[in-house]
């Protein structure tokens, strides 16, 4: 499947491919968008910021529909998980019943930073965005949490390719996610000082 996402940089649906990629990730695909975003900003770096763009309106149009689908077709009238939230539990890499209750509790005490952290690290975003439709999760937060965290992912990667070329590629797929870990953990822990110690 990896290799699958990676042939459409060589395509001239490319673009198109990688939009469709980083919707229905942050649904149900289990391949992140970066692959496609550093293949195709590595074939054309001057449109680097573009491809970035184009695959942060996929990730967070994707986004809706998966908090339309925890909305509307998670839990069912008798308080139960429907037979659809059964087949991601079975079915799509990521979903489990025990991370989604984690997750629950999660939203409680964080909100906007847990939808941040999802969308800016390796932690699987489609997990979240269908468990902030369940958990009814104010929409606008939801909308800038989502903006913010997929847009400085995504940015990221196309500038670090537009400024250092392909010598950057082995470096961001071997660290991206460390360092994206660590930025967040910083970044929380940052405010997390502000409100219980300053």
């Amino acid at each position: 499947m990896y290799n699958w996402v990676l042939k459409w940089s060589e395509s001239p649906y490319g673009p198109l491919a990688l939009f469709i990629l980083a919707f229905c990730e942050s649904i149900f695909f289990p391949i992140p968008p970066d692959v496609l975003l550093i293949a195709l900003a590595l074939g054309c770096s001057a449109k680097s910021f573009r491809f970035a763009l184009n695959c942060t309106v996929g990730s967070v149009a994707g986004a809706f529909v998966g908090y339309a689908v925890g909305h509307y077709a998670w839990i069912s009238d008798n308080g139960e998980f429907t037979a659809f939230a059964n087949f991601f539990f079975n079915h799509i890499p990521g979903f489990s019943v025990s991370l989604f209750n984690s997750i629950k509790t999660l939203f409680n005490e964080w909100d906007f930073w847990v939808i941040f952290t999802a969308g800016f690290t390796p932690i699987p975003y489609k997990v979240f965005t269908v468990t902030s439709g369940v958990f009814d999760i104010n929409l606008l937060m939801f909308f800038i949490a989502s903006i913010i965290s997929r847009g400085a992912r995504f940015f990221l990667v196309a500038f670090l390719i537009w400024k250092f070329g392909p010598g950057i590629k082995r470096f961001i797929e071997k660290y991206f996610n460390l360092l994206a870990l660590g930025f967040t953990a910083f970044l929380i822990g940052g405010f997390v000082l502000i409100k219980y110690v300053i």
